[in-house]
């Protein structure tokens, strides 16, 4: 049986599954408005999850064809992949921050020979071994699941109320985990009575126990320097300036004092940067750097796909460090290194 949750004031929570993830589930939040329920993501897009989303809301006493409307908090494929099925299935529409927005017209029109030729040179850049080059240069080119998500209908602009009947809920710009990553600040009383300011629906930016990825989201043709961790950072503060009573993550569980948990994060990521200047008192590419870095298991268990990952996330790190001036990348270096200052 599908796990449901009512957090109270026309909130309930579902737990999709995502396929093959540690992270075991997105919570996929509906939200009850005067012309029909809203769902806060819609998770991955797989047979089970569409099923155990479709068994969630006949729970609620609604289905997926009196959906109203999607709000995605990201593009990410836990989030955003069924959402092109509740639409076929609705009408409803869907509603993304426009910068994630670009991101999923880009993974739609970029013939898949372009990512691998665009990947390979960038880990090329980045200093991966020939061994990690050799699969991607040597793949065929195919479609690939997930990089044909849904297309939005709608706009979620910084700042304003989005068209929710007899709702109030506000969008926060929280980029960093994506370019376009939203939070959406329910401006209403908690049903519970908690002190605070409403409740805030966190997506991936806030969560209980879990540090988000910060990586890189570029468009092959824009050269510009992006400093996603820094975009964090900031937003991170924004959102504890809110004051929420209570945070619903799309991971884990709901909980109270998000000032606290963003204390937390905002030490996490001044702790680990220190770290790196102790590493980079030798020159060291980005994927040299992402080899000696603290991950949650040792460099050589993870996997092909998720050290790509970990080297986006060490090059997002060294931007913070140059833009901090506590880093700099070392002239002539091919590929180049960077070495602490």
């Amino acid at each position: 049986m599908t796990q449901v949750y009512d957090h109270g004031g026309g909130v309930r929570s579902l737990q999709v599954p995502i396929p093959d993830n540690p992270l075991g589930h997105t919570l996929v939040y509906v939200v009850d408005t005067d012309r029909g329920p809203v769902l806060i993501d819609t998770g991955w897009d797989d047979p089970a999850s569409w099923d155990t989303l479709a068994e969630g809301l006949t729970a609620c006493g609604t289905s997926p064809e009196e959906i109203h409307g999607v709000v995605i908090t990201h593009h990410h494929p836990d989030h955003h992949g069924l959402s092109g099925r509740v639409r076929e299935a609705s009408g409803a529409w869907i509603a993304m921050h426009e910068a994630d927005g670009a991101i999923v017209r880009r993974a739609r029109s970029t013939r898949p020979e372009r990512w691998l030729t665009y990947m390979s040179a960038k880990l090329e850049a980045a200093g991966a071994p020939e061994d990690h080059l050799a699969p991607l240069r040597a793949a065929r080119p195919r479609s690939v699941p997930g990089l044909a998500p849904a297309l939005p209908d709608r706009e979620i602009v910084p700042g304003e109320l989005l068209a929710l009947p007899g709702r109030r809920l506000r969008a926060i710009w929280t980029p960093g985990h994506t370019p376009g990553h939203v939070c959406l600040h329910l401006e209403e009383a908690h049903p519970g009575r908690l002190p605070g300011h409403g409740r805030l629906f966190s997506g991936d930016h806030l969560l209980p126990e879990i540090t988000p990825h910060i990586g890189l989201y570029e468009d092959p043709d824009d050269a510009t320097v992006t400093d996603p961790l820094g975009d964090y950072l900031d937003s991170l503060e924004r959102v504890g300036r809110l004051a929420p009573a209570e945070v619903l993550p799309a991971h884990q569980h709901a909980f109270t004092d998000a000032a606290s948990r963003v204390r937390e994060l905002l030490t996490h990521h001044e702790d680990r940067l220190t770290g790196l200047l102790t590493l980079l008192t030798e020159p060291l590419t980005p994927w040299q750097l992402a080899e000696r870095m603290e991950w949650n298991r040792p460099w050589a268990q993870i996997r092909y796909g998720s050290r790509n990952i970990a080297v986006s996330e060490a090059e997002a790190h060294l931007r913070r460090l140059v833009k901090l001036g506590r880093a700099e990348a070392v002239a002539g270096s091919e590929p180049v290194t960077y070495v602490a200052v």
